[in-house]
């Protein structure tokens, strides 16, 4: 019985998804660019919209060739004043007469062309936005009370679903088992034929020569019957990828958001700070499964606050930029123990804080935090460097892991946040 394998997978209503993949793949560093642009005007709640990106035209024109005249020719052209027989004429500058295309001049004739723009769709955007970022020395640190699985392949099986069917393996079997039910009938075949054709050559006629003529010419049919009767593929020539559930250790994380909602933290402060936690919050849900986020508002108190509160609520206070610490650090030892889990922290402030406080500050992160901390990252969202900036600055010298930067506009959070959550680049 003949076998067919069918492909019936319905193909995407978008039908020219390929070549869109493609042209997305050539002009990556134009996207990125565009995106990168997009997002600087943005507010709060538009950031994960899709995006119409426009690139110049003169970037997706294709090459063409073309044939030329060849050959050596002779041209008669009309004499004038500043030429004679035997001058070479110069080649016009700026190439042919064509239209001004992409110059950026004005133009009394031929026709130019306008930008190519096509719509990001809302997960294309977030993909090249989070392009290249990941959370810093991130470690499979153990395996969990329930553990995480994952199949891996463990070679081919004689059983399985259609959808596993690997067709070489499965056309390599048929092959060897046609080959050797054949075998033995294709040889003694070729014996069958070589004893007729040695009979059909002998000079004398008997009855049983005649006889023993038509015995192999039936032996011979009935061979070649058998021949053809044994199928391409049989079931029992399938085969199977394997595959077996392994469990393996879990990426657990937790990343620590803590803001300051000081009385110093006027509302331009405060969207920036918002703008970048919501882009690190976005960062963390897309591109990791297993990760807790801890939510910390401060001014002269510290809470622990849900996503909701930690960016609408509109309270409001001094500043103790030590309460938020010490909240962290009282966190971390009753619920995430380290050698248990990743722990990152992210905090934004504008620096402001009283003098006697930064000190301590400096001394919880020291002693408390970074110990435990994977990565620290610090943003501030003001220039002046006042003196947390300045206790935290020493301390950065020693602390690998601790990072700090300025944002003072909202076109500076992303380049900020790439670089500290950009991927190291391969040595």
């Amino acid at each position: 019985m003949l076998h067919q394998i069918i492909d019936r997978r319905l193909s995407g209503k978008n039908k020219s998804i390929a070549n869109r993949e493609r042209f997305l793949r050539r002009y990556r560093s134009h996207i990125r660019g565009a995106v990168t642009e997009a997002i600087k005007g943005r507010g709060i709640q538009d950031i994960e919209k899709s995006e119409k990106i426009t690139i110049p035209r003169k970037d997706v024109s294709e090459p063409v060739f073309g044939h030329g005249p060849g050959g050596t020719r002779e041209m008669v052209h009309p004499g004038n004043q500043d030429y004679t027989r035997g001058d070479r004429i110069a080649r016009p500058n700026g190439g042919g007469g064509g239209g001004g295309s992409g110059s950026g001049a004005a133009s009394d004739g031929g026709e130019g062309q306008d930008e190519f723009a096509f719509e990001l769709s809302r997960e294309e955007f977030m993909q090249y936005f989070f392009e290249d970022l990941e959370l810093p020395r991130l470690l499979a640190n153990q395996f969990l009370t329930v553990p995480n699985w994952k199949n891996v392949r463990t070679g081919y099986s004689a059983e399985g679903t259609p959808n596993n069917i690997h067709i070489v393996r499965s056309l390599r079997s048929a092959l060897g088992r046609r080959i050797a039910l054949g075998s033995p009938l294709a040889a003694e075949l070729r014996d069958l034929r070589e004893r007729l054709d040695a009979l059909e050559r002998t000079p004398v006629d008997t009855p049983s020569r005649r006889d023993e003529i038509r015995q192999l010419q039936a032996d011979i049919v009935a061979l070649e019957g058998r021949l053809k009767r044994i199928p391409f593929i049989d079931p029992f020539d399938l085969r199977y990828v394997n595959r077996t559930r392994q469990a393996e250790p879990s990426s657990q994380a937790v990343m620590f958001c803590v803001m300051d909602v000081s009385g110093s933290m006027d509302e331009h402060r405060k969207d920036l700070s918002k703008r970048f936690f919501i882009l690190l919050y976005l960062f963390l849900r897309r591109n990791y499964e297993r990760i807790e986020m801890v939510f910390i508002r401060h001014h002269t108190r510290a809470d622990e606050v849900d996503e909701d509160t930690f960016f609408h609520s509109r309270e409001s206070g001094g500043t103790v930029v030590s309460s938020a610490l010490e909240l962290m650090a009282k966190v971390i030892e009753e619920r995430y123990p380290p050698n248990e889990w990743n722990i990152y922290g992210a905090q934004a402030s504008d620096g402001d804080n009283w003098n006697d406080d930064s000190p301590k500050c400096r001394g919880l992160l020291t002693s408390a935090i970074l110990p435990a901390c994977r990565y620290f990252a610090y943003i501030q969202v003001a220039p002046e460097e006042q003196n947390l900036w300045q206790e935290y600055e020493q301390m950065a010298v020693d602390h690998p892991q601790f990072a700090m930067k300025k944002v003072q506009a909202a076109s500076d959070i992303y380049p900020v946040f790439r670089e500290l959550f950009e991927k190291p680049t391969a040595r």
